[in-house]
């Protein structure tokens, strides 16, 4: 039997293939804009990062965690920053190379799974940018650990993160009918629920895990913002699913 990471895998290159939004990469014009200095990334589903949270990216070594598909990573190498993406996806790893051969830049592209050992040394990075994929892992602690462990002090973690909102309402969102946590690994009709939606093996985590399994890691906190899902009930109802945070490693 596969392992999640292996569904999840499986699941995200099938979507691809299907036309994902998010493994889309990026067109030459917007890869111009970004070398113009015209430019946004994405954390969370519709919310520009913070051009100030990023700062001057000129040699910046940048590790795009668990953030292939040629999207973020060309913009940062637009602007001067010396990328290193790692994702477990191979499609999404095949964007990224895509993207570097036809703008001649180059990326270090690993495909890779991030609730294993980053392959990394300590201190190895300026930035993480780590946009919403912790939903698919059971364990988000060990990648707030291994981030700590290949960030430079003085190094930044930019982290999107799903709160459990998205994981307690019914399909059409309208009624709150999921105990939390959410653990199709363990529970079989939270199983069901999420093959008959085809959103691969999700996991939901609180506030506690994400922001403070941040600080249990080592990292001070320094800002964040908040998202919604750009879509359905939730959206229109301006309620607020997604969190960004930027921390520091002192």
């Amino acid at each position: 039997m596969d392992s999640y990471q292996e569904i999840n895998k499986k699941t995200i290159d099938r979507w691809i293939e299907e036309g994902w939004e998010w493994g889309t990469p990026i067109s030459h014009e917007v890869y111009e804009d970004a070398r113009k200095g015209k430019w946004g990334v994405l954390l969370t589903p519709t919310r520009n990062v913070p051009h100030e949270w990023l700062g001057e990216l000129k040699g910046k070594k940048i590790l795009g965690l668990a953030s292939g598909g040629g999207q973020q990573m060309p913009v940062f190498s637009a602007l001067g920053a010396e990328c290193t993406v790692l994702d477990y996806s191979p499609k999404q790893i095949e964007s990224e190379l895509y993207v570097a051969e036809r703008e001649r830049y180059q990326i270090h592209a690993i495909e890779g799974d991030m609730t294993k050992t980053l392959p990394f040394e300590e201190e190895t990075f300026d930035i993480i940018f780590h946009p919403v994929s912790n939903c698919y892992i059971k364990d988000v602690q060990h990648v707030f650990n291994e981030a700590y462990r290949v960030l430079k002090k003085g190094g930044i973690f930019l982290a999107g993160l799903g709160n459990e909102i998205n994981y307690m309402v019914d399909e059409e969102e309208k009624e709150i009918i999921w105990k939390m946590p959410f653990d199709p690994s363990v529970d079989e009709r939270a199983k069901q629920y999420v093959i008959k939606l085809d959103c691969g093996m999700q996991f939901s985590h609180s506030l506690e895990e994400q922001i403070g399994g941040q600080l249990k890691a080592g990292f001070t906190l320094l800002d964040l913002y908040e998202d919604t899902n750009g879509e359905g009930r939730l959206h229109e109802l301006n309620i607020k699913t997604y969190i960004a945070t930027k921390a520091i490693k002192r």
